[in-house]
C-alpha cells in the first residue's frame, strides 16, 4: 500500500452501483474492500477489475444486518490496508408491492438489510473511520417521486435520510462527514429486473435528460463525496437527473 493511500469499504460492492463505486474509488487511487452478500463470483470479477486497472481490492462477505460479519469486514480492511477512511453502505435490496397487496415477510427482508443493514455498518464506521474520512449511505429518489408499489421501499430508505445527518452531528469533532445518496431510475439488474421494455422507456422518457441513469453517474457523486468535498455533510443528495 502506498503512503497515505485512502482506504474505502463499500457494501453491496458486487454488482449494480456498489461496484461502479467500488471500481472509481479505486481508479480514484483509493484501497477498496468489496463487501457482499452471497455473489462470491461476481465479488471476486469486481476485484479482478478493479486489479487490472492497477488498483489494490479484496472480497469479502459480509451480511451487513449481522454485526460480527460487519466487524470481520472493517478488521479486514485494518489489518490489510491499516485502516478505514470511507464507508458506503449500498448494499440494498427491492421488493416492489401496492401496499394492499404487500407480503409482510417482504417488508421484514426489506428492513433488515435497508435499515437495520444501515444502522449496523454506520454503527461500526462511526467507531473506527479516520479522521479526515466519510460515511456515504444509499437512499432513494423514490421517496420524492412517489411511484406506486415502492411504499415499503421508499419508507425503508426513507430510514436512512433520517439516520444520516443524525449521525453526521454526533461525530461532531472528529472530522468525518456522513451523507446519503440518492440515485434516481438507475440501469441495473435492482431496476430492471421484472419491467418490460415499455416500462422501462417511459420511465427513462420522463427523465429532463431523457435517459435513465447509468452506475457511473452515481459513482461520480460518491467519489466526491468520498474525497474533496468537506463542506458537504449531513445532507441527502439526489442524484437523478432532474427526475424529483
Amino acid at each position: 500500500m502506498t503512503e497515505n493511500q485512502r482506504v474505502a469499504i463499500v457494501t453491496g460492492g458486487s454488482r449494480g452501483i456498489g461496484r461502479a463505486v467500488a471500481e472509481r474509488l479505486a481508479a480514484d487511487g483509493q484501497a477498496v474492500v468489496v463487501g457482499y452478500a452471497g455473489n462470491q463470483a461476481e465479488a471476486e470479477a469486481a476485484v479482478e477489475t478493479i486489479g487490472k486497472a492497477g488498483g489494490r481490492a479484496v472480497a469479502v462477505r459480509a451480511d451487513v444486518a449481522e454485526p460480527a460479519a460487519v466487524g470481520a469486514l472493517f478488521d479486514t480492511a485494518e489489518q490489510r490496508y491499516g485502516g478505514v477512511d470511507v464507508v458506503v453502505n449500498a448494499a440494498g435490496i427491492m421488493i416492489l408491492s401496492p401496499l394492499a397487496e404487500l407480503d409482510l415477510d417482504a417488508l421484514d427482508r426489506m428492513h433488515r438489510t435497508n435499515i437495520r443493514g444501515t444502522f449496523v455498518v454506520a454503527r461500526e464506521a462511526a467507531g473506527r473511520v479516520r479522521a479526515g474520512g466519510a460515511i456515504i449511505n444509499f437512499s432513494t429518489s423514490v421517496t420524492r417521486l412517489h411511484l406506486p408499489a415502492y411504499s415499503a421501499y421508499a419508507a425503508s430508505k426513507a430510514a436512512v435520510e433520517a439516520i444520516s445527518p443524525i449521525l453526521a452531528k454526533e461525530l461532531r469533532g472528529r472530522d468525518i462527514t456522513v451523507n446519503a445518496v440518492a440515485p434516481g431510475p438507475t440501469a441495473t439488474a435492482l431496476f430492471l429486473d421484472g419491467k418490460s421494455d415499455q416500462q422501462i422507456q417511459q420511465i427513462a422518457g420522463q427523465n429532463p435528460m431523457q435517459r435513465l441513469g447509468r452506475p457511473e453517474d452515481i459513482a461520480e457523486v460518491v467519489s466526491t463525496l468520498a474525497g474533496p468535498a468537506r463542506w458537504i455533510n449531513g445532507q441527502t443528495v439526489y442524484v437523478n437527473g432532474g427526475a424529483a
